[in-house]
């Protein structure tokens, strides 16, 4: 009843949204070409659903790889890696957050360029959108360690790499939690943009072909279906992350308990 209760208000807010978005185009706020009614993308979602499925495979595919295989463990990397040098982090850090100012619909098309149309150069894309939010919450993570924790390793003599596998990482994967959940839902848009510089397959390719085409309502259902994905994922990392780090979630009155 207490989960009930806390998941009916977003419910309410959510039909609240679809019905004024409803009422807005049927009493002609906006031409049905411009933006569909919600029956009308419902109704897309059902008679395409062949086609968006198989497309959604392979963004899916795309996603996931990108995500979970390379920006994650990558940015958890280099998030160690420059936080064990200073000088390699002011060296780093600022083309960092230059990458992200890179306009992505031209840097996808340099990779298809340099690694051609398969899948590669679009997992690269979706790696290069949602990893630097990996980076840059592990590395506040593995800043916010306890000082004191730092001295008694210290003062035990304790190496340098067990003070970081004992006490730095663990104080730092709630942070690394957060950035995989920023960057599983900045990933589906990512995905988008590889599949519009080049590709056969995808809600990205499949997108680039309905708007042309008004097929306002298929382009419509796409941007639904890559909504719930990335809800679906965020969700899914969060489940994760309290299953992995239960000590996280506990009231603050019994985090200090032994």
């Amino acid at each position: 009843m207490r989960r009930l209760a806390r998941g009916l208000p977003p419910a309410l807010l959510l039909l609240a949204l679809v019905g004024a978005w409803e009422l807005y185009v049927d009493l002609g706020g906006v031409n049905s070409l411009i933006l569909s009614s919600p029956h009308e993308v419902a109704r897309a979602l059902y008679s395409d659903r062949s086609l968006l499925w198989s497309n959604f495979l392979v963004t899916a595919e795309e996603v996931l790889l990108g995500v979970l295989v390379v920006a994650i463990p990558a940015g958890l990397v280099l998030a160690v890696t420059i936080h064990f040098s200073i000088s390699l982090r002011r060296a780093v850090y600022p083309l960092l957050v230059a990458s992200q100012a890179i306009p992505f619909p031209i840097l996808a098309g340099l990779l298809v360029f340099w690694l051609g149309f398969g899948i590669l150069p679009k997992l690269m894309i979706v790696a290069l959108v949602s990893f630097f939010s990996v980076v840059v919450t592990t590395l506040a993570g593995l800043a916010a360690v306890d000082p004191d924790l730092i001295k008694l390793m210290r003062t035990f003599d304790a190496p340098r790499l067990r003070t970081f596998w004992h006490i730095e990482l663990p104080s730092a994967l709630p942070g690394l939690f957060t950035g995989a959940k920023v960057a599983v839902a900045v990933a589906v848009i990512g995905a988008v943009f590889a599949e519009d510089a080049g590709s056969n397959a995808g809600l990205g390719y499949l997108l680039l072909q309905a708007i042309p085409q008004l097929l306002t309502a298929r382009a419509y259902a796409i941007v639904v279906i890559l909504s719930v994905f990335a809800i679906a994922l965020f969700a899914l990392l969060t489940l994760a992350e309290r299953l992995a780090l239960p000590w996280a979630y506990a009231p603050t009155r019994e985090r200090g308990k032994p």
